[in-house]
Protein backbone atom coordinates (compact mmCIF):
# COMPACT_ATOMS: atom_id res chain seq x y z
CA UNK A 1 0.00 0.00 0.00
CA UNK A 2 3.04 2.08 0.93
CA UNK A 3 4.72 1.30 -2.30
CA UNK A 4 1.06 2.53 -4.29
CA UNK A 5 0.94 6.16 -2.30
CA UNK A 6 4.40 6.89 -3.36
CA UNK A 7 3.91 6.03 -7.40
CA UNK A 8 0.48 8.27 -7.37
CA UNK A 9 2.70 11.06 -5.25
CA UNK A 10 5.50 10.52 -8.36
CA UNK A 11 2.71 10.69 -11.29
CA UNK A 12 1.09 13.69 -10.23
CA UNK A 13 4.08 15.86 -9.39
CA UNK A 14 5.76 14.71 -13.02
CA UNK A 15 1.94 15.51 -14.27
CA UNK A 16 2.73 19.43 -13.08
CA UNK A 17 5.81 19.57 -14.06
CA UNK A 18 5.06 18.32 -17.47
CA UNK A 19 2.24 21.31 -17.22
CA UNK A 20 4.86 23.98 -16.12
CA UNK A 21 7.20 22.89 -18.89
CA UNK A 22 4.12 23.01 -21.78
CA UNK A 23 3.54 26.42 -20.43
CA UNK A 24 6.75 27.83 -19.86
CA UNK A 25 7.64 26.35 -23.65
CA UNK A 26 5.47 29.05 -25.43
CA UNK A 27 7.42 32.01 -23.98
CA UNK A 28 11.16 30.40 -24.88
CA UNK A 29 12.42 31.68 -28.34
CA UNK A 30 13.42 28.68 -30.76
CA UNK A 31 16.22 26.64 -30.97
CA UNK A 32 17.16 29.00 -34.20
CA UNK A 33 16.83 31.91 -32.44
CA UNK A 34 13.90 33.21 -34.17
CA UNK A 35 10.93 35.04 -32.22
CA UNK A 36 7.91 32.70 -30.98
CA UNK A 37 5.22 32.21 -33.31
CA UNK A 38 1.72 33.24 -32.36
CA UNK A 39 -1.00 30.81 -32.03
CA UNK A 40 -4.49 31.26 -33.17
CA UNK A 41 -7.47 28.79 -33.01
CA UNK A 42 -9.30 27.01 -35.88
CA UNK A 43 -12.91 26.36 -36.13
CA UNK A 44 -11.90 22.93 -35.34
CA UNK A 45 -10.55 23.40 -31.71
CA UNK A 46 -6.44 22.72 -33.29
CA UNK A 47 -3.96 25.33 -32.50
CA UNK A 48 -2.69 27.43 -36.14
CA UNK A 49 0.35 28.91 -35.76
CA UNK A 50 0.58 32.65 -37.49
CA UNK A 51 5.05 33.17 -37.92
CA UNK A 52 5.90 36.99 -36.43
CA UNK A 53 7.45 38.73 -39.56
CA UNK A 54 11.25 39.59 -39.23
CA UNK A 55 11.95 43.26 -38.30
CA UNK A 56 13.91 43.25 -41.65
CA UNK A 57 10.60 44.02 -43.29
CA UNK A 58 9.36 47.48 -44.07
CA UNK A 59 6.20 48.44 -43.32
CA UNK A 60 4.74 48.02 -46.91
CA UNK A 61 5.99 44.47 -46.40
CA UNK A 62 9.66 44.85 -49.19
CA UNK A 63 13.22 44.28 -47.51
CA UNK A 64 15.25 46.78 -47.53
CA UNK A 65 16.84 45.87 -50.88
CA UNK A 66 13.53 45.60 -52.54
CA UNK A 67 12.39 48.85 -51.55
CA UNK A 68 15.96 50.41 -53.09
CA UNK A 69 15.14 48.55 -56.38
CA UNK A 70 11.09 49.41 -56.18
CA UNK A 71 12.63 53.08 -55.15
CA UNK A 72 15.12 53.32 -58.27
CA UNK A 73 12.76 51.61 -61.12
CA UNK A 74 9.95 54.22 -59.81
CA UNK A 75 12.13 56.92 -60.18
CA UNK A 76 13.53 56.09 -64.18
CA UNK A 77 11.40 54.34 -65.73
CA UNK A 78 9.18 57.21 -67.07
CA UNK A 79 12.76 58.50 -68.32
CA UNK A 80 13.58 55.36 -70.87
CA UNK A 81 11.95 55.13 -73.97
CA UNK A 82 11.55 52.43 -76.91
CA UNK A 83 13.58 53.63 -80.59
CA UNK A 84 12.17 51.76 -83.41
CA UNK A 85 14.05 52.67 -86.88
CA UNK A 86 13.48 51.99 -90.31
CA UNK A 87 16.72 51.05 -92.00
CA UNK A 88 16.99 51.47 -95.53
CA UNK A 89 15.14 48.33 -97.71
CA UNK A 90 15.91 45.02 -98.49
CA UNK A 91 14.51 43.42 -102.00
CA UNK A 92 12.16 40.31 -102.05
CA UNK A 93 11.97 37.93 -104.67
CA UNK A 94 9.29 39.66 -106.63
CA UNK A 95 11.68 42.51 -106.33
CA UNK A 96 9.32 44.78 -103.94
CA UNK A 97 11.52 46.92 -101.73
CA UNK A 98 10.51 46.28 -98.13
CA UNK A 99 12.15 48.55 -95.09
CA UNK A 100 13.45 46.76 -92.57
CA UNK A 101 13.47 47.83 -88.81
CA UNK A 102 15.55 47.34 -86.12
CA UNK A 103 14.42 48.56 -82.30
CA UNK A 104 17.17 49.53 -78.95
CA UNK A 105 16.33 52.03 -75.90
CA UNK A 106 17.28 55.39 -74.92
CA UNK A 107 16.60 57.67 -72.20
CA UNK A 108 15.66 61.50 -71.44
CA UNK A 109 18.82 63.59 -71.08
CA UNK A 110 16.80 66.73 -70.41
CA UNK A 111 13.16 68.79 -70.96
CA UNK A 112 14.64 70.15 -74.23
CA UNK A 113 13.58 66.56 -75.94
CA UNK A 114 17.70 65.20 -76.49
CA UNK A 115 17.44 61.56 -75.88
CA UNK A 116 20.56 59.50 -75.31
CA UNK A 117 21.00 56.48 -77.34
CA UNK A 118 23.76 54.23 -78.67
CA UNK A 119 24.94 54.81 -82.37
CA UNK A 120 24.42 51.71 -83.63
CA UNK A 121 21.01 51.74 -83.06
CA UNK A 122 20.45 54.43 -85.17
CA UNK A 123 23.11 54.24 -87.67
CA UNK A 124 21.29 54.15 -91.05
CA UNK A 125 18.17 54.70 -89.88
CA UNK A 126 16.00 56.43 -92.32
CA UNK A 127 13.66 57.35 -89.79
CA UNK A 128 13.68 57.03 -85.96
CA UNK A 129 10.27 56.48 -83.83
CA UNK A 130 10.52 57.37 -80.26
CA UNK A 131 7.81 55.72 -77.94
CA UNK A 132 7.91 57.42 -74.33
CA UNK A 133 6.48 55.78 -71.56
CA UNK A 134 3.19 57.10 -71.51
CA UNK A 135 2.79 54.67 -74.71
CA UNK A 136 2.65 57.79 -76.96
CA UNK A 137 4.97 57.46 -80.16
CA UNK A 138 6.70 60.85 -82.08
CA UNK A 139 9.10 61.43 -84.96
CA UNK A 140 12.54 62.05 -83.56
CA UNK A 141 15.52 64.01 -85.52
CA UNK A 142 19.34 63.23 -85.07
CA UNK A 143 21.24 65.66 -83.54
CA UNK A 144 25.10 64.07 -83.37
CA UNK A 145 26.89 60.82 -83.57
CA UNK A 146 30.19 59.63 -82.01
CA UNK A 147 30.83 56.56 -83.44
CA UNK A 148 34.25 56.14 -82.21
CA UNK A 149 32.25 56.14 -78.87
CA UNK A 150 29.28 54.42 -79.69
CA UNK A 151 26.88 57.45 -78.60
CA UNK A 152 24.35 59.53 -80.56
CA UNK A 153 21.53 62.01 -79.33
CA UNK A 154 18.32 62.77 -80.80
CA UNK A 155 15.67 64.89 -80.07
CA UNK A 156 11.79 64.98 -79.91
CA UNK A 157 9.52 68.03 -80.38
CA UNK A 158 6.93 67.17 -77.36
CA UNK A 159 5.23 68.98 -74.34
CA UNK A 160 8.10 69.33 -71.62
CA UNK A 161 5.52 67.50 -69.02
CA UNK A 162 5.96 64.28 -71.02
CA UNK A 163 9.85 64.34 -70.20
CA UNK A 164 11.41 62.85 -66.95
CA UNK A 165 15.37 63.72 -67.31
CA UNK A 166 18.16 61.09 -65.56
CA UNK A 167 20.51 62.25 -63.11
CA UNK A 168 23.79 61.83 -63.73
CA UNK A 169 26.31 59.83 -61.24
CA UNK A 170 29.83 59.86 -61.68
CA UNK A 171 31.51 56.63 -62.95
CA UNK A 172 34.89 57.59 -60.95
CA UNK A 173 32.86 56.05 -57.60
CA UNK A 174 32.33 52.83 -58.75
CA UNK A 175 33.84 49.38 -57.22
CA UNK A 176 33.22 45.79 -58.29
CA UNK A 177 30.42 44.18 -56.32
CA UNK A 178 28.15 47.31 -56.67
CA UNK A 179 24.53 46.61 -57.36
CA UNK A 180 23.70 47.87 -60.88
CA UNK A 181 20.14 48.14 -62.19
CA UNK A 182 19.49 47.97 -66.02
CA UNK A 183 16.17 49.54 -67.70
CA UNK A 184 15.59 48.66 -71.15
CA UNK A 185 13.33 46.90 -73.87
CA UNK A 186 14.53 43.41 -74.83
CA UNK A 187 12.92 41.69 -77.34
CA UNK A 188 10.53 45.04 -77.36
CA UNK A 189 9.29 44.32 -73.91
CA UNK A 190 8.93 48.01 -72.66
CA UNK A 191 10.68 49.64 -69.54
CA UNK A 192 12.41 46.02 -68.28
CA UNK A 193 14.15 46.17 -64.94
CA UNK A 194 17.31 43.59 -64.58
CA UNK A 195 19.82 43.40 -61.84
CA UNK A 196 23.30 42.70 -61.13
CA UNK A 197 26.41 43.81 -59.98
CA UNK A 198 29.63 45.37 -61.61
CA UNK A 199 31.78 42.41 -62.23
CA UNK A 200 34.92 44.32 -63.28
CA UNK A 201 35.97 47.82 -64.38
CA UNK A 202 38.16 49.87 -67.24
CA UNK A 203 37.51 47.21 -69.49
CA UNK A 204 38.13 47.79 -73.51
CA UNK A 205 35.31 47.53 -75.73
CA UNK A 206 36.59 47.60 -79.54
CA UNK A 207 34.40 49.10 -81.72
CA UNK A 208 36.52 49.09 -84.91
CA UNK A 209 39.52 47.15 -85.58
CA UNK A 210 41.46 50.67 -84.73
CA UNK A 211 39.89 52.07 -81.84
CA UNK A 212 37.65 50.94 -78.88
CA UNK A 213 35.93 52.59 -76.02
CA UNK A 214 38.01 52.61 -72.97
CA UNK A 215 36.60 52.52 -69.31
CA UNK A 216 33.96 50.39 -70.09
CA UNK A 217 31.94 49.02 -67.07
CA UNK A 218 31.38 44.79 -67.15
CA UNK A 219 28.35 43.73 -65.74
CA UNK A 220 26.24 40.84 -64.96
CA UNK A 221 23.02 42.44 -64.93
CA UNK A 222 21.14 40.70 -67.68
CA UNK A 223 21.08 42.32 -71.25
CA UNK A 224 19.56 41.01 -74.12
CA UNK A 225 19.04 42.64 -77.63
CA UNK A 226 17.04 45.68 -77.51
CA UNK A 227 18.65 46.93 -74.09
CA UNK A 228 21.71 49.06 -76.54
CA UNK A 229 21.37 52.65 -75.09
CA UNK A 230 19.35 52.11 -71.95
CA UNK A 231 20.33 53.41 -68.73
CA UNK A 232 22.51 51.44 -66.42
CA UNK A 233 21.87 53.10 -62.85
CA UNK A 234 23.15 52.69 -58.99
CA UNK A 235 20.84 51.54 -55.97
CA UNK A 236 20.22 55.34 -55.59
CA UNK A 237 19.09 55.96 -58.71
CA UNK A 238 21.49 58.12 -60.82
CA UNK A 239 23.14 57.29 -64.16
CA UNK A 240 26.55 55.72 -63.89
CA UNK A 241 26.70 54.08 -67.50
CA UNK A 242 24.43 52.90 -71.11
CA UNK A 243 24.21 49.39 -71.64
CA UNK A 244 26.11 49.12 -75.33
CA UNK A 245 27.14 45.61 -75.78
CA UNK A 246 26.81 41.89 -74.48
CA UNK A 247 29.49 38.89 -74.95
CA UNK A 248 27.65 36.35 -76.08
CA UNK A 249 27.92 33.04 -78.51
CA UNK A 250 24.02 33.28 -79.08
CA UNK A 251 23.11 36.81 -79.02
CA UNK A 252 21.13 36.95 -75.72
CA UNK A 253 22.52 37.40 -72.18
CA UNK A 254 25.42 35.62 -70.82
CA UNK A 255 26.01 37.11 -67.82
CA UNK A 256 28.60 39.69 -69.52
CA UNK A 257 27.27 43.21 -70.10
CA UNK A 258 29.32 46.52 -70.99
CA UNK A 259 28.12 49.95 -70.52
CA UNK A 260 29.69 53.16 -71.47
CA UNK A 261 30.61 55.24 -68.11
CA UNK A 262 28.57 58.02 -66.99
CA UNK A 263 32.12 60.31 -66.90
CA UNK A 264 32.60 59.77 -70.54
CA UNK A 265 28.83 60.25 -71.88
CA UNK A 266 29.48 63.41 -69.59
CA UNK A 267 32.42 64.64 -71.70
CA UNK A 268 30.59 63.60 -74.92
CA UNK A 269 27.25 64.88 -74.46
CA UNK A 270 27.82 68.80 -74.83
CA UNK A 271 29.60 68.60 -77.70
CA UNK A 272 27.12 66.72 -79.58
CA UNK A 273 24.07 69.05 -78.48
CA UNK A 274 26.46 72.28 -79.46
CA UNK A 275 28.08 71.01 -82.17
CA UNK A 276 26.57 67.93 -83.54
CA UNK A 277 30.11 65.64 -83.40
CA UNK A 278 32.50 65.75 -81.17
CA UNK A 279 35.87 68.16 -82.00
CA UNK A 280 38.91 65.98 -81.85
CA UNK A 281 42.22 67.61 -81.66
CA UNK A 282 44.46 66.84 -85.03
CA UNK A 283 48.42 66.24 -84.89
CA UNK A 284 48.33 65.99 -88.87
CA UNK A 285 49.41 62.30 -88.86
CA UNK A 286 47.20 60.63 -91.42
CA UNK A 287 49.03 56.55 -91.49
CA UNK A 288 50.78 54.96 -89.56
CA UNK A 289 52.56 51.47 -89.77
CA UNK A 290 52.32 49.57 -86.32
CA UNK A 291 55.30 47.89 -85.39
CA UNK A 292 56.32 46.18 -82.55
CA UNK A 293 58.84 48.41 -82.00
CA UNK A 294 56.15 51.20 -82.46
CA UNK A 295 54.35 53.08 -84.92
CA UNK A 296 56.12 53.67 -88.35
CA UNK A 297 54.92 57.44 -89.77
CA UNK A 298 53.83 56.84 -93.59
CA UNK A 299 51.78 59.84 -94.60
CA UNK A 300 51.09 62.94 -92.73
CA UNK A 301 48.89 66.08 -93.17
CA UNK A 302 51.01 68.55 -95.94
CA UNK A 303 49.86 71.65 -94.21
CA UNK A 304 49.32 69.66 -90.63
CA UNK A 305 50.82 69.66 -87.55
CA UNK A 306 53.35 67.41 -87.47
CA UNK A 307 54.99 68.85 -90.99
CA UNK A 308 55.23 71.71 -89.37
CA UNK A 309 57.36 70.58 -86.24
CA UNK A 310 59.79 68.42 -88.96
CA UNK A 311 58.52 65.21 -88.51
CA UNK A 312 59.50 62.83 -91.31
CA UNK A 313 58.00 60.17 -93.04
CA UNK A 314 59.36 57.40 -95.02
CA UNK A 315 62.45 58.66 -97.59
CA UNK A 316 60.83 58.33 -101.56
CA UNK A 317 63.39 57.54 -104.10
CA UNK A 318 62.83 57.37 -108.05
CA UNK A 319 65.35 55.31 -110.20
CA UNK A 320 65.30 55.37 -113.69
CA UNK A 321 65.51 52.50 -116.15
CA UNK A 322 65.42 53.55 -119.86
CA UNK A 323 62.03 55.40 -120.20
CA UNK A 324 60.91 54.01 -117.28
CA UNK A 325 61.09 55.77 -113.48
CA UNK A 326 60.39 53.77 -110.69
CA UNK A 327 59.18 54.90 -107.33
CA UNK A 328 60.80 53.33 -104.17
CA UNK A 329 59.67 53.78 -100.85
CA UNK A 330 62.29 53.01 -97.44
CA UNK A 331 59.77 53.37 -94.31
CA UNK A 332 62.35 52.33 -92.06
CA UNK A 333 63.35 56.07 -92.27
CA UNK A 334 60.46 57.06 -91.49
CA UNK A 335 60.36 58.81 -87.67
CA UNK A 336 59.35 56.07 -85.01
CA UNK A 337 56.97 56.85 -81.92
CA UNK A 338 56.94 55.10 -79.11
CA UNK A 339 55.38 57.88 -76.69
CA UNK A 340 53.33 60.21 -76.07
CA UNK A 341 53.99 62.94 -72.52
CA UNK A 342 55.38 60.22 -71.06
CA UNK A 343 53.00 57.31 -72.00
CA UNK A 344 54.05 54.63 -74.01
CA UNK A 345 51.92 54.34 -77.14
CA UNK A 346 53.36 51.55 -79.35
CA UNK A 347 49.27 50.82 -80.68
CA UNK A 348 47.27 53.37 -83.35
CA UNK A 349 44.47 52.89 -80.47
CA UNK A 350 46.93 53.78 -77.32
CA UNK A 351 48.23 56.98 -79.40
CA UNK A 352 45.09 58.06 -80.72
CA UNK A 353 43.63 57.82 -77.09
CA UNK A 354 46.14 59.62 -76.09
CA UNK A 355 46.38 62.60 -78.62
CA UNK A 356 42.23 62.93 -78.10
CA UNK A 357 42.27 62.98 -74.55
CA UNK A 358 43.71 66.88 -75.09
CA UNK A 359 42.22 69.74 -77.15
CA UNK A 360 43.04 71.83 -79.87
CA UNK A 361 45.42 74.29 -79.35
CA UNK A 362 47.01 72.04 -76.87
CA UNK A 363 51.08 70.73 -76.53
CA UNK A 364 51.99 67.20 -76.53
CA UNK A 365 55.42 65.83 -76.52
CA UNK A 366 56.31 63.00 -78.71
CA UNK A 367 58.50 60.55 -77.80
CA UNK A 368 60.27 59.20 -81.29
CA UNK A 369 63.49 57.18 -82.81
CA UNK A 370 65.00 58.49 -85.21
CA UNK A 371 68.44 57.32 -86.90
CA UNK A 372 68.29 55.03 -83.78
CA UNK A 373 68.28 57.67 -81.03
CA UNK A 374 65.55 58.64 -79.12
CA UNK A 375 64.22 62.39 -79.16
CA UNK A 376 61.24 64.57 -78.41
CA UNK A 377 59.17 66.40 -80.63
CA UNK A 378 56.58 68.85 -79.48
CA UNK A 379 53.20 69.49 -81.71
CA UNK A 380 50.57 71.67 -81.40
CA UNK A 381 47.03 69.84 -81.65
CA UNK A 382 44.77 71.53 -84.49
CA UNK A 383 41.71 71.42 -85.09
Amino acid sequence: MKHIAICFVSAAAGTVFGAWLISAGSSLPSAAGQPPSQQTGSGNGLARQTPVEPRAYLADGLTPDEAASAYVYELNNRSVTNIATRIGSERTFFRIENPTEDAGSGFVLDTDGHILTNYHVIENAQRILVTLYNGESYEAEPVGVDPINDIAIIRLDVPRELLFPVTLGDSSLLKVGMKVLAIGNPFGLERTMTTGIISSLNRTLPVTRARSIKSVIQIDAAINPGNSGGPLLDSHGRLIGMNTAIASHTGQSAGIGFAIPSNLLARVIPELIEHGRVIRPDIGITEVWQTEEGLRILRMDPEGPAVQVGLKGPAIGRIKRGFVVFETVDRSAADLIVGVNGKDTRKVDEFLSEVESHRPGDTVVLQIIRDGKPIQVEVRLSE
